[in-house]
């Protein structure tokens, strides 16, 4: 089997547009929540999100992509085309057919099909797009990269909401290690905060409403915490087979050595009260590595800050760990970033990333009082230097997705 490693990686995110800036937000702790003035709250309960500020999609992508693509899509490409530049391959020198695509997105085009019934309702049939479809279908982001680096491997767009980045990444992993194909695009995009998502979620008490203090919003494990804050962008790894990278001497961020994935089977909403869907994914994430709980350094929860989920998450990882769950540092990347969706498990893969190569564990801010039930060790008091070889990262979905991956420092 083909050992998988990490070579290049994009990010676009509440707390910044390029690796090194989000990374120094991150482990500084720095909040990407803020007051929604995209469009009109006042009538909304929740009225914050993490919002990509700064982004000139037809600076990056030029005034005709940009135009014609949804903001999901455009995420994606500045997101792959960081990746891209960042792991220095040369698409003159690449088996086009051994080179793929496995980017999802939760939502798709949501923006692009709410301007298109608008269009629809007030001015007539003959003002809707022709490329409504093509803009707003969720595989487009996918499309769109394949399309542009000639991506001819297998493309995939996987559809399992927030569980999106880590299913990508771990079955682009699968590929790479069964000697399928050579290097693969993998990750997440997002683009879902409208006025029609936010009244949704807003209505269904999911998200949190403490909008006096944005920052202070997301709480994961925290006593007083009162749902998740969406947020949007995306997360793209270059993953290559570790063969591949060493022929053309490239740059390695992190070897990925196991996945797993399950299903909770309870409910549409909400997570198994007690994490079993959770727990299963985490096993067969280090069965699949070859691992035993006592080998995992850290742990990158999916933690959104809603009530049931930060619990079932900590039973879960009490319930593989036992005694041991006491003594790994368990972060929460979504205290800062809030939840990017589809996009979360991209980018919290390459916030684990970057731990392993630096040897830094991110903070989980805004935990001010633990949740009794949430008891174990979650890094809440400000970045914490140590030394870390392996890391498991969880990303759990509507419907009862759950996606696990194993990264390992590489050396």
């Amino acid at each position: 089997m083909e050992r998988v490693v990490i070579t290049g990686m994009g990010v676009m995110s509440p707390l910044g547009n390029s690796i090194q800036t989000f990374w120094n937000n991150l482990i500084n702790g720095v909040s990407g929540i803020s007051t929604i003035d995209t469009f009109d709250v006042t009538n909304h309960k929740t009225k914050i999100a993490g919002i990509i500020q700064d982004f000139d999609a037809e600076g990056i992508l030029g005034k005709s992509e940009a135009r014609r693509l949804d903001r999901f899509s455009q995420f994606a490409l500045a997101a792959a085309e960081q990746a891209w530049a960042d792991s220095k391959l040369d698409s003159n020198h690449i088996d086009a057919e051994r080179l793929g695509v496995y980017v999802g997105s939760g939502i798709g085009g949501i923006e692009t099909l709410i301007e298109n019934i608008d269009a629809l309702r007030q001015k007539g049939p003959r003002r809707v797009s022709p490329s409504l479809v093509p803009a707003m279908i969720s595989n487009a982001a996918a499309a769109q990269i394949s399309i542009k680096w000639n991506a001819m491997g297998p493309s995939m767009s996987p559809v399992s909401a927030c569980a999106i980045g880590n299913t990508s990444i771990g079955e682009a992993f699968r590929l790479i290690r069964s000697g399928e194909v050579d290097v693969m695009f993998a990750g997440g995009t997002e683009a879902a905060i409208t006025d029609l998502s936010i009244a949704s979620f807003g209505n269904a008490t999911a998200l949190s409403t403490r909008n006096d203090d944005p920052t202070k919003a997301s709480r994961p494990f925290d006593e007083s915490r009162d749902g998740f804050v969406m947020s949007e962008g995306a997360g793209i790894l270059i993953l290559e087979s570790l063969s591949h990278a060493l022929s053309r001497e490239a740059k390695i961020y992190a070897e990925i050595i196991g996945y797993g994935a399950s299903s909770d089977a309870h409910h549409i909403v909400a997570t198994h009260p007690e994490g079993k869907g959770a727990y299963l994914a985490m096993r067969s994430a280090l069965k699949n590595a070859n691992l035993s709980p006592d080998e995992i350094d850290v742990i990158s929860a999916h933690a959104t800050s809603t009530k049931v989920g930060d619990i079932s998450e900590t039973m879960a990882i009490k319930q593989l760990f036992g005694k041991q769950a006491y003594q790994i540092p368990v972060t929460a990347n979504k205290s800062m970033l809030g939840h990017m969706l589809g996009a979360a498990g991209g980018v919290e893969a390459i916030a684990l990333a970057m731990s392993l190569k630096n040897g830094i564990i991110p903070p989980t801010i805004n935990l001010e009082k633990p949740d009794p039930l949430c008891d174990l060790d979650y890094v809440s008091s400000g970045a914490r230097q140590v030394k870390i070889n392996t890391g498991l990262s969880n990303s759990f979905g509507f419907g009862g997705h759950n996606a696990a991956i194993v990264l390992k420092k590489y050396e």
